[in-house]
């Protein structure tokens, strides 16, 4: 019986120790870039609105059966002509919108707020 109650003390003292150690987890978390992916798919970019850190990393995936690109509207990123499969990759560095679409299919947009 002893024994049974010392693991029951020492799992109460952990489960009251985690919450001390989650506001250091978060600054850890938030000291390092993030990443994010975008799917672009059946004509579309999926999540259709990001929104960011400065330094966050993004990867967009085309997962459509035909070519799509990524421009941005103020011309900051622009990705060449992917392929079923292919990526592209930016760090965003620096805060405001950013509006972009595929120049191939322009009815195709996405945005990202970088804060």
């Amino acid at each position: 019986m002893k024994k049974r109650n010392w693991i029951l003390y020492a799992a109460l003292a952990i489960m009251l120790a985690l919450p001390a150690l989650s506001p250091l987890e978060q600054s850890v978390a938030a000291a390092s870039p993030a990443a994010v992916d975008v799917k672009i798919d059946n004509f579309s970019f999926l999540p259709p609105t990001l929104t960011v850190k400065v330094g966050t990393q993004i990867t967009w995936t085309n997962d459509d059966d035909i070519p799509h690109n990524v421009v941005s509207n103020d011309q900051s990123f622009k990705s060449r002509v992917l392929d079923t499969d292919e990526k592209f990759t930016y760090t965003v560095s620096k805060p405001g919108t950013y509006i972009y679409y595929c120049s191939i299919h322009p009815k195709m947009t996405g945005k990202i707020v970088v804060e």
